[in-house]
């Protein structure tokens, strides 16, 4: 079982090589990443798609590289995937024969179906749960779309536009707008009606670029881009302004400028798919096709995780809490929960951050105990990266960083715009908080019960050992009130 693999995604853009590291069966997180943008498309689609000598001496080098940096790095696996620029060359096979021949490595050259499955395959896995979506990854070459219906991959397909050939045949050579939508028009036809949904899930950088620039005029709260979600008809208007603006006024719309001479390609190819698929709401995928191959390695034969699994959480977990096997402070949350509904009445969607606070409420102890409940919510929002949404993982970092402290709205500021009400804020971080306090008692069996608006916690058997003092400090909400060591 490889503990280390290497992704390399051999694109008509850029290669880029992402370094995944294992840390249970399923638990795995992302050691570091290496792009080189060598544009292997370049110059191609205008020379019979034939792969120009310069743009393979510069893949042939960034490959080397990054074949040094597996090694550096222990990799027991590299994985190395040619999409569009290569299956359209005339020319691969002897490519991809110089590399084998001159690195020792190994090329598989996937068709458009398998690389539209595998951006569907991370986007499934690694997003926080949706039912229905179309992805869109728009590369270099090709755009590839696949169809999710009931949380299963339907159907793939892939279209032959993407932002470098756009810009080969269009763009540099001054073509008028007429003949750019003479030629895309047939190619959206091939998109099946059935594609059509008002979720698109956007994958690779012109889409991402987008929801940054979109992000940084809003302001928004966190810098993470996975899972960033937005509506596309009140931001059409600030991406009609990139789609119009001149090359060096790109930079005051947090446009990167390595995407300069792509972004606008982008944005057409982007606009003009999502009118044809009835597009409403967009949810930006931080993962591709690198992440939808190291999947389909982990996952075989099924391709998805066990149910209720999380592999950023079991993967903080194995690193940081594996010596904390007498951690009850999960079971306690639960069980209070569940006791105290009646009383609370929230909703149960908010349990699954109560439980996932309550797992990683101790994890900042790994780095000092003072100020522990901050360092366990930078953690969260640092390490806490697939499957929940973004409104999730900052409430589970905010119910963690309150440490049972009455809440102060002034501190929540922030992240407002991403969190509940303050009935729910007030209770989860009652809940999880006298959850750990208990915990701290080294108490494991321990009952509770209600009655009268009152909190009973008790042991049939024993009296417990219980902090007083530390429970009093809790903020409690207004329509609770605590008793210890007595039974209703």
């Amino acid at each position: 079982m490889a503990k280390k693999t290497a992704v390399v995604d051999l694109g008509s853009n850029s290669i880029r090589m992402v370094i995944f590291e294992k840390t249970s069966r399923y638990g795995f997180y992302t050691t570091c990443e290496y792009k080189r943008k060598v544009r292997l498309g370049e110059n191609s689609y205008n020379n019979g798609k034939i792969l120009q000598e310069e743009a393979m001496q510069k893949a042939e080098n960034a490959l080397k590289f990054f074949k040094q940096c597996s090694l550096k790095h222990k990799c027991k696996k590299i994985f190395i995937i040619g999409t569009s620029a290569l299956r359209d060359a005339p020319n691969s096979k002897e490519f991809i024969k110089r590399i084998k021949t001159n690195l020792n490595l190994n090329i598989r050259c996937i068709d458009g179906k398998e690389e539209s499955y595998l951006g569907g395959l991370a986007a499934l896995n690694l997003l926080s749960p949706f039912k229905d979506a179309t992805t869109l990854d728009i590369g270099g070459g090709s755009s590839e779309l696949c169809l999710i219906k009931n949380n299963k991959i339907v159907s793939c397909i892939s279209l032959d536009i993407g932002t470098v050939r756009l810009k080969e045949l269009f763009f540099d050579k001054g073509k008028t707008a007429k003949s750019l939508d003479q030629f895309i028009d047939p190619i959206l036809k091939q998109i099946p009606k059935e594609f059509c949904n008002h979720n698109l899930i956007a994958i690779g950088g012109s889409l991402r670029a987008i929801s940054n620039s979109i992000m940084q005029k809003n302001s928004y709260p966190l810098k993470n881009l996975h899972d960033f979600r937005y509506d596309l008809e009140d931001e059409r208007e600030h991406i009609e302004k990139i789609l119009e603006a001149k090359v060096d006024s790109l930079a005051n719309f947090g446009i990167k400028k390595d995407r300069f001479d792509t972004i606008k390609k982008g944005i057409f190819i982007f606009l003009k798919i999502a009118q044809k698929l009835n597009t409403k709401h967009i949810i930006t995928s931080g993962v591709g096709i690198r992440e939808g191959i190291y999947l389909k390695d982990l996952l075989r034969p099924n391709n998805h995780f066990p149910t209720n699994f999380n592999p950023s959480l079991k993967s903080l977990q194995d690193r940081f809490l594996q010596e904390d096997k007498n951690n009850h402070t999960a079971k306690f949350a639960m069980q209070l929960f569940n006791v105290l509904k009646n009383i609370h009445k929230i909703h149960d969607y908010y349990k699954q951050s109560l439980l996932a606070a309550a797992k990683l409420c101790h994890i900042g102890e790994y780095l000092n105990f003072y100020f522990s409940n901050e360092h366990s919510a930078h953690f969260v929002l640092g390490g806490l990266n697939y499957g929940f949404s973004h409104k999730e993982k900052v409430l589970i970092a905010n119910i963690i960083k309150l440490n049972g402290k009455k809440i102060n709205p002034y501190n929540l500021e922030p992240h407002k715009q991403l969190l509940p009400n303050f009935h729910i804020l007030s209770w989860l971080n009652f809940i999880l908080n006298l959850a750990k306090t208990l915990n701290n008692a080294n108490e494991s069996k321990i009952n509770f019960s209600v009655l009268d608006n009152t909190l009973y916690i008790f042991n049939e058997f024993k009296e417990l050992n219980l902090p007083k003092e530390e429970l009093k400090k809790i903020a409690k909400p207004a329509s609770i009130a605590l008793s210890l060591n007595q039974k209703p």
